[in-house]
């Protein structure tokens, strides 16, 4: 059975943890970035879908490319990280069950182009939370972003893939917390919550 994570873990992870406005100069190599993908895709989706779509901007030429088309308070947050990772979603996820969910004849369940968008937005940004907190348990600090034009983007970056559509994007690497805003307010529990 497992046993609950010790304080400074989740501390890490959750309450100590910040999204960041501007990082520290020191790189993150493809081996993080693979060690960031071996742990998220590991969460669970629904009928195992991984519908998420991973374009990691590692080089400085493509995160100016990518900063064109954010917004001008996000554009310093994406040029200034070591790696920012577009986490987009494949509409077409349903073609992978055969193989990804050998248990049933899962790609059935999809005939429907609406339904198959709205269960792979769902499932695509659990992907895109269970990536921030892999980068987190790896050391890493995180930028989630909207903020910038998606169909830009997405002619941009996806033309070779005309199924995928960007959901958010994320800047990873070691934060600098001189660019931090004093925290946001975190409600307790009974502001948000009902148990029934």
């Amino acid at each position: 059975m497992t046993q609950p994570l010790a304080d400074p873990a989740l501390d890490q992870l959750f309450r100590a943890a910040r999204s960041y406005n501007s990082w520290q100069d020191e790189d993150v190599d493809e081996q993080q970035i693979e060690a960031i993908w071996e742990l998220m895709k590991m969460g669970p989706t629904s009928a195992n879908q991984l519908p998420a779509r991973l374009v990691w901007c590692r080089s400085p030429a493509s995160r100016e490319r990518l900063a064109q088309h954010a917004s001008a308070t996000n554009k310093p947050k994406i040029i200034g990280a070591p790696v920012c990772v577009i986490v987009a979603m494949d509409l077409e996820f349903h073609e992978q069950l055969p193989w990804l969910f050998p248990y049933a004849d899962a790609k059935s369940w999809f005939p429907d182009p609406a339904a198959r968008e709205v269960s792979a937005m769902r499932n695509a940004t659990l992907q895109g939370a269970y990536l921030m907190l892999a980068a987190r348990a790896l050391g890493l600090d995180c930028a989630p972003m909207s903020g910038f034009d998606n169909a830009a983007l997405d002619a941009d970056f996806f033309a070779d893939q005309p199924s995928w559509r960007s959901n958010f994007i994320c800047s990873i690497g070691r934060g600098d917390p001189a660019g931090l805003f004093p925290p946001c307010p975190r409600p307790g529990f009974d502001t948000f919550n009902r148990v029934l």
